[in-house]
């Protein structure tokens, strides 16, 4: 009965890292839950070794960080066969009307930015958003986000220069009606 309270410690120790990989990978509550859930399955059938290493917090990041790519691949591989069915119809992103930004400076406390920020990468569209956030949240180098989600290294950086792009102007553009709000 203590493996099962020590992995309960282990559990409650890395739950908010492993979550929080998941969710800025999926941009969706409900899918980084079940990632997160599987990842402690995983973790739980390893503890032996888990309890041991040295590196407990690396091995999770990684399971976390593949879930997450397989789970969006198969997504996309969905979507793909879905729309070759569609009509020619082409969805523009919702970040194309708004304006570009000068700059992004405010008086957003932490827990602010961090909540923008988050709803501003919900909003990206995987594509962007997944190597941006393998990009500057884990620390992955480009090559490997590219062998790692299977796509060429232009790719990787285009993705990542549109997500930035994206991500600018969303904040623009909600920094801008927090100062009309607070103007008013």
């Amino acid at each position: 009965m203590t493996e099962l309270r020590e992995f309960e410690v282990f559990m409650k120790n890395y739950q908010d890292m492993v979550y929080g990989t998941a969710m800025r990978l999926l941009g969706n509550q409900t899918d980084a839950q079940d990632i997160a859930q599987t990842v402690f399955l995983k973790a739980y059938e390893a503890f032996g070794n888990l309890a041991t290493s040295k590196t407990p917090g690396g091995w999770l990041k990684t399971v976390t960080t593949n879930l997450c790519i397989n789970h969006l691949n198969r997504y996309r591989n969905r979507w793909r066969f879905f729309s070759d069915m569609r009509s020619g119809d082409d969805d523009s992103e919702f970040v194309d009307s708004l304006a570009a930004p000068e700059q992004l400076d405010c008086a957003l406390d932490d827990e602010q930015r961090r909540k923008l920020l988050h709803e501003a990468l919900c909003k990206l569209p995987d594509s962007q958003r997944v190597p941006l956030v393998l990009f500057h949240f884990e620390d992955m180098p480009y090559d490997a986000i590219a062998e790692k989600l299977g796509i060429s290294l232009s790719k990787v950086k285009t993705d990542i220069f549109r997500g930035r792009h994206s991500l600018k102007r969303f904040l623009k553009y909600r920094l801008d009606e927090a100062d009309e709000a607070s103007s008013a």
